[in-house]
């Protein structure tokens, strides 16, 4: 069985996820020391993400992700990572940087929330900034 998954909702990324991809992702939870038994990504639209963002956070606000813990108290990381497509597209504008490397970010982003990172605070956030960097330097955008 594999650990990490890929589906889409009514859109595509547009990108093929490798093998090796999978498996870099998945290392991500083992440099971190956290156990992993499965993380599904549901690529969305914003429409999608915005329903689930107010059924269950309370937020009227659209998002690029929203990810669910599933696991039981100090069990394996079991998770749904919900990622609209529309908002890294839009994003990797705002940001002038590619498509291909939001998307990226926003994925480890996602992990690194499973991990016990947080990004409420200016210092989380550069914190996170900074894992999301150091785990993107591994991989190449040209």
């Amino acid at each position: 069985m594999e650990t990490i998954l890929f589906n889409n909702n009514r859109i595509s990324p547009g990108i093929r996820f490798t093998k090796e991809f999978r498996g870099f992702l998945a290392s991500i939870f083992t440099n971190e020391t956290v156990e992993l038994k499965r993380v599904s990504y549901i690529f969305c639209k914003d429409d999608y993400l915005l329903a689930l963002n107010q059924k269950y956070l309370n937020h009227d606000t659209l998002t690029d992700i929203l990810t669910f813990n599933l696991s039981e108290f100090s069990a394996a990381i079991e998770s749904d990572i919900y990622i609209s497509i529309e908002r890294v597209k839009e994003n990797a504008l705002l940001l002038k940087t590619t498509y291909r490397k939001e998307l990226f970010r926003v994925m480890i982003h996602g992990i690194l929330h499973l991990c016990g990172y947080n990004d409420t605070t200016v210092k989380q956030k550069a914190e996170m900034r900074k894992k999301e960097n150091y785990y993107l330097s591994f991989l190449s955008f040209t």
